[in-house]
């Protein structure tokens, strides 16, 4: 589990295939001091297992779902990357909680500097946008932002200076592809409203979750 909060950035210095992945090597730019093999690391908002790790360096197996979901299969050696170590329980949650399983792939629209904001729209599917809310939260590239405005097939985020300067949608230009994991909370609501498990409901059916229900059990004021 990850907060979202950007440790700081990485560069991928080695790509290289394994069976249907990919072996990822990363130098990070601060310490990994207490990291060890099989720990979690949030790439690009991605959550890789720890393979090796070597001073600032270290490798992570990347699976073929992973690829498929992520921009990673666009990825260069050179390429700056957001990184982001584990959550641990006695650490603050300053962003919100971040499971690193990413749900689609974006790609910038636009990109405005507002004073000394910075405004970014980014393209998704339709069927993504249902779980992102104006002033909800959402990940973008593995960084915790809270969404402006969003429509049918986009949102937008507003990026301060200090997030501009440590992530890289400081200099991500317009067309990039980012990872975009939406709010967990959204995606339980959509199943726990859903009488056969499944996260579509058709028209005749109805949840046994109602007001009265919500009432009953404590989660209504009387």
């Amino acid at each position: 589990m990850f907060t979202g909060i950007v440790e700081g950035l990485g560069t991928i210095t080695g790509l290289r295939p394994t069976f249907n992945g990919r072996r990822l090597a990363v130098a990070a730019d601060f310490s990994l001091s207490g990291a060890q093999v099989g720990d979690s690391i949030c790439v690009n908002g991605a959550c890789l297992t720890a393979v090796q790790i070597s001073a600032r360096r270290f490798e992570a197996d990347v699976s073929p779902e992973t690829l498929e979901k992520t921009a990673f299969k666009h990825e260069k050696i050179g390429s700056r990357v957001n990184l982001e170590r584990a959550l641990r329980l006695s650490d603050r949650l300053d962003g919100h909680l971040v499971a690193g399983h990413v749900d689609t792939v974006g790609r910038i629209l636009s990109v405005s500097d507002a004073d000394r904001w910075r405004v970014v729209s980014i393209e998704v599917p339709p069927d993504i946008t249902r779980y992102i809310i104006n002033k909800g939260s959402v990940a973008v590239d593995g960084i915790s932002l809270t969404v402006n405005h969003c429509g049918r097939q986009e949102f937008s985020v507003a990026v301060i200076p200090h997030t501009g300067s440590l992530t890289t949608l400081g200099f991500k230009p317009v067309g990039a592809l980012v990872n975009i994991e939406t709010d967990m909370i959204g995606k339980y609501v959509e199943r726990l409203l859903s009488t056969d498990g499944n996260t579509t409901q058709s028209s005749n059916q109805r949840s046994s979750i109602d007001m009265n229900l919500l009432a009953r059990t404590g989660f209504l004021n009387p």
